[in-house]
């Protein structure tokens, strides 16, 4: 049976398609994305481009599966060839930081119609430092401070920064089996904090660090040159030791720093406004009625991380930005390629 022509859209058939309606109609874009997940990120992204002259819509790379995921989105089998009508918008993941050492390294990195977030996933934007204490605020509606987020996340950043660049050498280097992801996440992971004594979960970490960065030096003697090199390459392309966190693993950020991070912030802030409600309350009936509108107003740690939109003035994010303006610039001006093979 043959396929609907829909389900194999190309660029150029999208562009065919465009022509054919009047001249002042907006140019629609096809966005690919990863998975379910990243439609409300990226339509965050996007919201800022569009305009009279053009708009994006954002879907998984096939209305025929439920696959999703990058490979699947740079495939000539369902995120067909890129162009001025079809983009693809996918994790950097460490594909940014291998710069072109894997065949999607160089296709992230060179293909003009694949924009990646610089930072390894959205969950690290969704974990910018300067928005936690807002997630705080809109879980609990309060907003008192009581950690220091910015500061506590370049510590800990400055203290996994020599751990992140081995991490990245062996994957440049293909000795991942005895570094992998996994294990990195585990030596930066903490499960609670002392939200009082912050410095002593700090600590723990810095130990653990320290510990397999000394292995990795008896393990891996001939890379001591490299090493040094590879961190003045990463200085380069925007990471620092103060925004390591922002390319880890956004799941071991998401779930294994900063959820244990502002849970108990969270947990500490309910409890004061819930003590503050009883010992304002005049009697029983408003006291309950208003312990109940609280507890009904509140929302969980995790969702509001979800819906942090407030990532726009990180560094990698800036990065983005400029990527996308200057394709769009090229669009306007008729200077870009229609079509750019994914494969």
């Amino acid at each position: 049976m043959a396929k609907r022509l829909s389900e194999n859209l190309t660029s150029l058939y999208l562009g065919a398609a465009q022509r054919l309606k009047p001249k002042m109609a907006r140019r629609k874009i096809v966005v690919y994305v990863e998975s379910y997940d990243d439609v409300f990120f990226w339509r965050t992204v996007l919201d800022d481009f569009e305009d009279d002259s053009r708009y994006f819509e954002i879907m998984l790379p096939s209305r025929s599966t439920l696959g999703k995921g990058k490979k699947l989105v740079l495939t000539n089998k369902l995120g067909p060839q890129l162009g001025n009508y079809m983009i693809a918008c996918v994790d950097a993941d460490y594909d940014y930081l291998l710069q072109g050492a894997t065949p999607t390294s160089r296709l992230i990195n060179k293909n003009p119609f694949v924009f990646h977030t610089y930072a390894y996933a959205i969950e690290n934007y969704q974990c910018y430092a300067a928005t936690l204490h807002r997630v705080c605020v809109m879980a609990t509606l309060n907003d008192r401070q009581i950690v220091d987020f910015e500061s506590f996340m370049q510590e800990y950043s400055q203290i996994i920064w020599p751990l992140f660049v081995w991490s990245v050498w062996v994957y440049r280097r293909n000795h991942y089996r005895e570094f992998t992801l996994t294990e990195f996440g585990n030596h930066v992971s903490f499960s609670d904090i002392n939200v009082y004594h912050p410095e002593q979960t700090l600590e723990l970490v810095r130990r653990r660090v320290n510990r397999k960065i000394a292995w990795l030096q008896r393990h891996f003697p001939q890379a001591k040159k490299d090493y040094e090199m590879l961190k003045t390459e990463l200085l380069d392309l925007g990471v620092t030791p103060e925004t390591t966190y922002l390319y880890i693993q956004g799941h071991t950020l998401f779930d294994n720093v900063i959820s244990p991070l502002l849970d108990p912030v969270c947990i500490l802030l309910r409890k004061e406004r819930e003590r503050e409600i009883r010992n304002l309350a005049e009697h029983d009936t408003q006291r309950q009625n208003e312990l109940s509108c609280y507890q009904h107003s509140q929302n969980s740690v995790e969702d509001m991380l979800r819906k942090n939109v407030g990532f726009k003035d990180a560094p990698p994010y800036k990065l983005l930005e400029r990527d996308i303006r200057r394709l769009l610039d090229r669009m306007d001006a008729g200077t870009t390629q229609n079509i750019y093979p994914a494969s």
